[in-house]
């Protein structure tokens, strides 16, 4: 097989007259020319000289997406050098600066013995944006892709020079990225055609950047964030989940809705409250326990998916998406604080509290404080904020009168009651009064009693693996057997 030859040209940001001259003898000397693009002023310019090109623009109609559309090119031209022996290929600006056709050809070169790859280099739009910006790239700035913008400025700060914001979509999908971290008047400026006759620079307020110009493959944007964080971790994250969701993506991941996620919306935070329990009561305080911290990291990972992915339906729909999300409850915390943010009194804890529910009485227009809460709730859960609800007007109940006496009241009409009915009931007033209680101690009856069914659970394990270990099989003809066992295993953490 003969030898095959490929020879990367740069066209460089505009016209000929920025075209390097080595990259134009290469093109001239080379018959058979390819070009990634012929959107490309260079390749208008070549064409009026008689130099002409094969393009890829028909590829990009007919690709689903950028994944599919690099190999099929980087394809054809290894195709293209092995018939002619040797071909030019002309990309926009410098070969080595965002251009993912360039690796795949030398990955294909290093695949085999018979292609070579030359990559010769040209100016860069960027060459052009510091002059223009009068910015000295030394001195720290991100070069980024506003079609990648999410993940691409993830956890930047600083200046930032985003490239190809090449359409309307681009460029307003950037521009609500950016108002997640900086204020609308924060200033822009806006690079088009750099390099060509109708070169436009123009500064403007970030909140009018997607209607002050009309974008095109030619346009970048350049902004300084100063110390504020463009995009961080989560935003990757949204990628992912955006990924799982796409084409191409995970089967399971695109048949779901919001209804079949709710079971593992609930499995995910049942598991996050169960480590929790395991830290010490005072956590953060006190001995830190590196490895059930751990497990908590990992668990509010899963949890946090879960509030991903919905967001990333209700985007789907067109209703909100994640950043919607945090401005709503930062906006909602705000206006719930007004004893930090304005100018009202809570001077206790039991003050915010009453604040906290008079507030979201009148956001929520409602009659009555309790009509806020969700009769879906847990019981115990349920009856906590029933009465956290009363104590805000200053009806909390007394652990005596409302705790301790009822519920050994309630204990003597269990030993008592004669029916379904009178136990129900008397048993209803022993847990509330178990949850006046637990009130009063600053502990939830929901989470006291998932973790005493944690303790009982490890517990039976325990009982289960001494059984094994003593040869005794557990049914209920062993119960005795069951019992001697189950007194010699100590509750954990007791």
């Amino acid at each position: 097989m003969s030898p095959a030859r490929v020879v990367v040209v740069g066209l460089g940001p505009a016209g000929l007259d920025l075209l390097l001259p080595i990259a134009r003898a290469e093109i001239e000397r080379v018959p058979h020319r390819f070009a990634r693009t012929g959107r490309h002023p260079a390749v208008t310019e070549f064409a009026a000289a008689g130099v002409e090109f094969k393009t890829f623009d028909a590829a990009y109609e007919a690709a689903p997406d950028f994944d599919a559309l690099y190999p099929a090119i980087v394809a054809a031209l290894v195709d293209a050098a092995r018939t002619h022996g040797e071909i030019v290929y002309a990309v926009p600006g410098n070969p080595g600066v965002a251009e993912l056709t360039v690796p795949m050809l030398r990955a294909a070169a290093d695949a085999t013995a018979f292609l070579e790859v030359v990559v010769l280099p040209g100016l860069s739009f960027v060459d052009l944006a510091w002059t223009r910006l009068d910015r000295d790239p030394m001195a720290g700035v991100h070069v980024v892709d506003a079609q990648d913008f999410v993940v691409g400025a993830a956890g930047r700060s600083g200046p930032l020079l985003i490239g190809h914001c090449i359409n309307a979509t681009v460029v307003s999908d950037l521009k609500l990225v950016l108002l997640d971290a900086l204020a609308p008047e924060t200033p822009v400026v806006i690079l088009q055609r750099l390099g060509l006759a109708d070169e436009l620079v123009t500064k403007v307020a970030l909140s009018e950047l997607d209607r002050a110009c009309t974008p095109d493959h030619l346009t970048s944007v350049f902004v300084d964030a100063g110390e504020h964080t463009i995009a961080g971790d989560v935003a990757r994250l949204v990628a992912l989940a955006q990924r799982l969701r796409g084409p191409g993506g995970c089967p399971w991941d695109v048949e779901q809705t919001h209804h079949s996620l709710t079971r593992y919306l609930l499995e995910e935070a049942y598991e996050t409250v169960e480590v929790l329990e395991l830290l010490p009561d005072a956590a953060p305080a006190g001995e830190i326990d590196l490895d059930v911290y751990a497990r908590v990291e990992d668990e509010l990972g899963d949890l946090l998916f879960q509030v991903v992915f919905h967001s990333i339906l209700a985007a789907e729909a067109g209703a909100f998406d994640l950043g919607d999300v945090a401005t709503g409850v930062h906006d909602k915390l705000v206006r719930r604080h007004p004893h930090v943010f304005a100018d009202a009194q809570a001077d206790t804890a039991d003050d915010v509290l009453a604040n906290w529910e008079q507030i979201k009485k009148v956001e929520r227009s409602s009659s009555s404080l309790v009509d806020g809460i969700s009769p879906g709730l847990p019981s115990l859960l349920y009856a906590h904020k029933l009465y956290r609800k009363a104590a805000s007007v200053g009806l909390d109940p007394d652990v005596e009168a409302d705790g301790f006496a009822p519920m050994a009241h309630a204990l003597e009409r269990l030993r008592t009651a004669t029916g379904a009915g009178e136990t129900e009931l008397a048993l209803g007033d022993l847990l509330a009064g178990a949850v006046v209680v637990a009130r009063a101690g600053g502990v939830d009856a929901e989470s006291s009693l998932r973790g005493w069914t944690a303790r009982f659970r490890d517990r039976f394990v325990r009982m289960e693996q001494r059984a094994a270990a003593d040869g005794v099989e557990l049914t209920a003809a062993t119960a005795d057997r069951a019992r001697e066992l189950w007194s010699h295993v100590e509750e954990v953490g007791r």
